[in-house]
């Protein structure tokens, strides 16, 4: 099959949709790191606040499944352009929210609206460009997909040390704008086919939003909740694997499915689009938990971290040519074996962390991590949708990057409860391995006591048991988080049994086998 013959205006127009991508992946973590200045802000709860971002990653995994149909209906250039405007407008909105309900619901359409960026820029890449483009392009997609949560908690602490919170979305606006008229002038991949309208599934469409928007509820409020012991959490899971079921039981019986759920019966597809839910857990626990230990164990602002994290940037810098070129001569499975060990070898160096880590003992494990990552992209890009058809890989890309939103989501709750049970167990374990007469705690206490203002006289007693409590309380931290490394690293050398079952993708697919 001849390769399609490319123009500038190609080149430029999907780069453009590259950015509006940045710009939608961006968004899901530069708010992460200023909700306390939002909540204040708006003089919201803790409670009320956790769901600027709830809201949006509800509403954001109901649209990318759904971006493959729109792509077909209303043609690459109209959803997109749509996407961009809509997502400018509003974050021009949020910036302007007079109170939490107001950001909340700002926050849902934002995430909404903004989905369909994110599948529609891979399913153009393996759409309208031909083969011997794709690694390059894999290599482009996957820098943005890593850098966007990498650099977003840094960027908006930053935006907001030396602005306001408002900044956050208004920073959306030019680019958002630029974004939305170059789509639309440059653009032009396929087109519309509005016979597919008359056929829309709305049954199918009403339990996909209800099955992901329940999941994601479920996955982001469980370990503040206690899980199932909370009558509403509960309930949400009840409503998820009935609502799950119903959708499942749609999409296979019905003539024109919303999502096409029978991509996955391509065994690529399948273990590709299970090594995106692995990469899932890795790049947004890993976002999760540096910026968490550098923040409450060490102190540091969110400048300091944000230098801390650039290293993980910068070895994907680093690697992006030397992945790009190895993938025009390695086998994928071997480039992905790479991958994972590295990226597993990292995070279990990082699970040896103590109190005292900085810069100098973070740069090796952040080293290995960010090099690994477009080892990883790379093939599994072209595992999971060079091996499609080509008029399934629109659907498909929305369900592969599904997956790695899910991914996300669920490693975090998994982090988080683990967070939660391992703090405990670790605190329990520290207290009872510290009697009182116990000679080293005798001499904290002494020595914290000695350092203390004669004047306070009983109070320093008070005072030194006091900073002991808190010292233990930060070991127990540093260990909880230790153990949250060492399971993130164990999964992803768990996931190198899947690749021997990998088929080498082909340089073209003209038929689903």
């Amino acid at each position: 099959m001849p390769e399609r013959a490319l123009t500038s205006r190609d080149w430029i127009g999907f780069m453009t949709m590259v950015v509006g991508m940045f710009m939608a992946i961006l968004d899901i973590q530069i708010v992460s790191s200023s909700i306390s200045d939002i909540q204040a802000g708006l003089a919201a709860s803790a409670d009320e606040a956790s769901w600027i971002q709830t809201s949006y990653l509800i509403a954001e995994v109901v649209m990318i499944p759904l971006s493959g149909f729109l792509t077909r209906l209303l043609s690459t250039r109209v959803l997109f352009t749509l996407s961009a405007a809509g997502f400018t407008l509003t974050s021009v909105l949020c910036a302007l929210a007079w109170d939490i309900n107001s950001m909340i619901v700002f926050r849902a359409l934002q995430g909404f609206i903004g989905g369909a960026m994110i599948p529609t820029v891979f399913a153009a890449a393996y759409t309208v460009f031909p083969a011997s483009k794709r690694n390059m392009l894999s290599v482009l997609m996957g820098l943005v997909a890593t850098m966007a949560p990498t650099l977003g908690p840094t960027l908006g602490g930053y935006i907001t040390e030396i602005s306001s919170w408002h900044w956050l979305f208004l920073a959306n606006l030019l680019p958002g704008a630029l974004v939305t008229i170059s789509v639309w002038l440059l653009v032009d991949f396929d087109k519309p086919d509005w016979s597919l309208l008359p056929g829309f599934d709305y049954m199918g469409l009403a339990f996909m939003a209800l099955f992901l928007g329940s999941l994601e509820f479920v996955l982001e409020e469980g370990p503040r909740d206690d899980w199932f012991d909370d009558h509403t959490i509960f309930t949400f899971a009840i409503v998820a694997g009935v609502a799950g079921v119903v959708f499942l039981w749609r999409v296979l019986r019905y003539h024109q499915p919303i999502v096409d759920v029978r991509a996955f019966a391509n065994r690529n597809f399948l273990i590709g689009s299970t090594f995106s839910f692995i990469i899932g857990i890795g790049l947004y626990g890993s976002t999760y938990l540096m910026p968490l230990f550098l923040g409450r164990v060490r102190g540091y602002s969110a400048l300091d971290i944000g230098t801390v994290m650039f290293v993980t940037g910068v070895f994907q810098f680093m690697s992006a040519p030397i992945a790009g070129r190895l993938a025009s001569v390695l086998d994928p499975r071997v480039m992905l074996g790479f991958g994972l060990a590295l990226f597993g070898a990292g995070a279990y160096a990082q699970s040896l962390l103590t109190s005292e880590w900085g810069f100098a003992e973070f740069f090796l494990p952040q080293a290995l991590r960010g090099f690994a990552l477009m080892f990883l992209f790379i093939p599994i890009n072209a595992a999971a949708l060079g091996t499609l058809p080509p008029e399934r890989i629109k659907n498909a890309s929305g369900l592969y990057n599904l997956m790695r939103n899910l991914g996300g989501a669920i490693g975090l709750a998994a982090i988080n409860t683990v967070l939660n049970d391992r703090m405990a167990l670790h605190w329990t374990r520290l207290v009872e391995n510290m009697p009182a007469g116990d000679p080293v705690v005798q001499s904290f206490l002494a020595q914290a006591r000695a350092g203390m203002s004669s004047a306070m006289g009983a109070a320093s007693d008070n005072a030194a048991i006091k900073l002991l409590g808190n010292t233990v309380y930060k070991q127990a931290e540093v260990l909880t988080m230790a153990d949250a490394q060492f399971l993130m690293g164990a999964i992803f050398i768990c996931g190198l049994l899947l690749v021997p079952f990998l088929r080498k993708p082909r340089a073209a697919v003209v038929a689903d086998h």
